[in-house]
């Protein structure tokens, strides 16, 4: 991974733990969540039908759809019934109190 490709997406502080925020990198709908302390980023639209991930629920690592309750991991985005299926996942990283995501 190339440092150029990183994308800032918003400040550090601004996510707390178990929050779910929308953030559009490059226009890109990207979802980022804190869980155990990590940062995590997924595509902000479901695998399914294209839901907004976001207005789902965050239970621990698992975030569920709020169109058909399809759940996905946030570490890795599979998709928990069904891993071969899933949601893209991005590299976050947190530099000088600002968090930036990966596309590539």
């Amino acid at each position: 991974m190339s440092t150029e490709n990183w994308t800032y997406v918003l400040d550090d502080k601004q996510l707390e733990e178990g929050q779910m925020t929308p953030v559009y990198p490059l226009g890109v709908n990207v979802v980022v969540t804190r869980v155990g302390g990590t940062v995590y980023a997924v595509s902000g639209t479901c695998a399914h039908m294209a839901c907004p991930i976001f207005m789902g629920k965050l239970d621990g690592y698992t975030i569920c759809c709020p169109c058909h309750d399809w759940r996905f991991d946030v570490r890795t985005g599979k998709f928990i019934d069904a891993p071969e299926l899933g949601l893209p996942a991005f590299p976050v990283k947190s530099e000088s109190g600002k968090l930036f995501v990966n596309l590539e």
